[in-house]
């Protein structure tokens, strides 16, 4: 049985392979109900009312502290960390020495040698091994996601994390403080009232609404959300509890493409010692790739920050930091595509859907809201003459905009009304457990901005959301 990720690839025979044919399953958004109220009315909430995200389970938190947590994260990131104080939070983006991104996660200064960072486990992986690799005088505490399928054990995690937004947020905020919430920045912390606790705010909004992040020691969870919920009845607001379901699809709104598979599979030095470092049943041996794009380079499915539109994080001016030298060569190259949103189109979505109540073999089934059969999704875009100009990289449906929606990187010839064809459905068969036998179909998609959704393009602070690599 292989023991890394190194003797994983070694036994499939490639990479490409073993991700195509990984037996994970479906992707779990944990131990949240799927479900509140319905996933139709949990995603108007967001747009229209008030919604409660529970953030609490579905993302890894890593506690980076010591005398030279500075030096590691930034020597380890491509952000700038002196424009970084305490009572801030940034967008953490890592990549490879070969300038690949490996994944991101939202990072917080608590004091001046602590730092938290949420999100998904190619980062924290991938930070954990940096600590071991060098000579850091770090300390490093791991609390990683929630079990998939808990199986009805108890969860307990170091925090709890709870988001309000959507346009009537601010009457349940100031309610749930007793009085008039500071006029916190985006992306700035500080601390409110909870009924009796004092604890942590950050300014955020995932779908372009204001809100507030909040969070605490995981034993007052239920005590805080009562007080969330009494705010909100207090304050004549629906505050509307989001599930599993709806969840992942607000992304599909404000423009983040939350999987893109870490670009970690070649490259020699550091990456190969990674590699062996990796267990094989780690996230990225066990991880599963999806979607009508099948190629044997592994690296045609990585991606840069220029093209997820993150390249005005990169802290040129530093002395040095892993992948810089690499992403000097990339910076003004002709290669690189631009992030955007594609549109569905109706029709098309329709037939692929009624042929599931037809006999023979349908095509790929979509599922509502969100298809998520794969760890990292990668659908082909073709244009009238049949060229590849660009891969779709995650997908849903939005009761917002009455249609279905991807993000994805294209060709940076491609412009803003152009319409393509996505190719929809595995022209394999493969190993995974997520998906059935099924034919391809051809979804005309029109290429649409990113953020698709009007308030979060017109509203958002200036940030990745609301840039693009060709800007």
């Amino acid at each position: 049985m292989p023991h890394s990720l190194t003797e994983a690839i070694a036994a499939a025979g490639d990479p490409v392979t073993m991700l195509r044919n990984s037996k994970i399953g479906m992707y779990v958004y944990p131990v949240v109900a799927p479900e509140f109220s319905n996933w139709r009315l949990e995603q108007d909430a967001w747009r229209n009312g008030a919604v409660l995200f529970d953030q609490s389970h579905h993302m890894d938190e890593l506690i980076v502290e010591g005398p030279q947590a500075t030096e590691f994260l930034s020597h380890h990131g491509i952000n700038r960390f002196d424009n970084f104080p305490t009572n801030r939070a940034k967008h953490f983006v890592p990549v490879t020495p070969n300038g690949h991104v490996i994944g991101d996660h939202i990072i917080f200064r608590e004091n001046e040698q602590k730092y938290i960072l949420v999100g998904r486990t190619p980062t924290s992986n991938w930070l954990m091994f940096a600590a071991s690799y060098g000579k850091w005088n770090v300390r490093l505490r791991y609390d990683p996601r929630s079990p998939s399928r808990p199986e009805g054990e108890r969860v307990i995690r170091e925090h709890y994390r709870y988001q309000i937004q959507g346009p009537e947020a601010p009457a349940v905020l100031e309610k749930m403080n007793g009085g008039p919430v500071p006029d916190i920045k985006f992306f700035h912390t500080d601390t409110i009232n909870v009924g009796s606790k004092r604890v942590s705010a950050l300014r955020h909004g995932m779908s372009g609404a204001p809100g507030l992040e909040v969070w605490g020691p995981y034993k007052d969870k239920d005590y805080v959300l009562s007080v969330i919920m009494q705010a909100a009845h207090d304050a004549g607001v629906n505050l509307v509890r989001c599930g599993s379901r709806a969840y992942s699809t607000n992304t599909l709104e404000s423009g983040w493409i939350p999987s893109p598979l870490p670009g970690i599979y070649t490259g020699d030095g550091m990456l190969a010692d990674y590699r062996d470092w990796l267990g094989a049943d780690s996230y990225e041996a066990a991880g599963a790739i999806g979607g009508s794009f099948v190629s044997d380079d592994i690296e045609d499915y990585y991606v840069n920050p220029f093209e997820l539109g993150y390249d005005f994080y990169i802290g040129w001016k530093k002395d040095d930091f892993v992948g810089k030298a690499a992403l000097e060569k990339l910076k003004d190259s002709e290669s690189n595509r631009k992030k955007v949103t594609f549109e569905w189109n109706r029709e098309d979505v329709l037939k692929v859907i009624a042929s599931g109540f037809e006999q023979g073999t349908p095509y790929k089934w979509i599922d509502f809201p969100q298809p998520n059969y794969a760890s990292s999704s990668a659908d082909m875009l073709i244009d009238e003459a049949g060229q590849m100009r660009g891969m779709s990289m995650f997908n849903g449906y939005s009761w917002n905009e009455r249609c279905m929606l991807s993000l994805g990187v294209v060709d940076r010839s491609i412009e803003v009304g152009d319409v393509l064809t996505l190719k929809w459905g595995e022209p394999e068969t493969t190993g995974k457990t997520s998906t059935e036998p099924h034919r391809q179909a051809d979804i005309r998609v029109r290429v649409s901005p990113t953020p698709y959704a009007q308030q979060a393009r017109e509203t958002y602070a200036d940030s990745w959301r609301t840039r693009t690599a060709a800007e």
